[in-house]
């Protein structure tokens, strides 16, 4: 295989690393532009956890929508816990204030016992929609996001794979 690279005339292999380049500029302005539409830092999730079994189980990939502000008791959103970078995907239970007030809401995972007020930030016992959410779930795919799930637990599984991506896009002829 690094025969063949090393084969390659210096324009063909600019125009492979160019492809690459193209291939991922790509996928990183429709992450871009779906963050945009949907109003959301992070408008497609993965499901890290068992805690919202049997509504979503762990590796669904879900969509995210950020527009209406006015979430209701039942719907599922995604928030951070301020402090921590792991979005967090659970049913809203309590809602409080709405109109001229903040929203703040109270969370819990269909599985578990006890609501959220745990998982808060210290001194936090709501969330502030505005704030904390990043999106409530419009859409799912299931299983689809486990890949992510193994390259966050494999990370030799994630260099394997991005090299092996780029192999096959240099070494790719046309």
């Amino acid at each position: 295989m690094l025969g063949a690279l090393g084969g390659m005339q210096p324009r063909q292999l600019a125009a492979q690393v160019l492809n690459f380049a193209l291939v991922l500029s790509t996928a990183f302005m429709l992450w871009k532009g779906l963050s945009v539409i949907a109003d959301s830092p992070s408008p497609i999730v993965v499901v890290l956890s068992g805690s919202m079994e049997p509504a979503f189980e762990r590796g669904d990939l879900l969509f995210l929508w950020n527009r209406g502000l006015d979430t209701q008791i039942g719907e599922i959103v995604v928030y951070n816990v301020r402090g921590k970078d792991i979005p967090i995907v659970h049913r809203v239970v309590r809602r409080f204030g709405g109109g001229k007030t903040p929203l703040q809401l109270l969370t819990k995972g269909d599985n578990n016992a006890a609501d959220d007020t745990e998982l808060y930030a210290v001194g936090q016992s709501y969330l502030n929609r505005k704030e904390d959410v990043i999106g409530s779930v419009v859409g799912y795919v299931p299983m689809v996001g486990y890949v992510t799930i193994l390259l966050s637990e494999y990370p030799w599984l994630k260099t394997a794979m991005l090299g092996l991506m780029g192999l096959t896009v240099v070494l790719q002829r046309e």
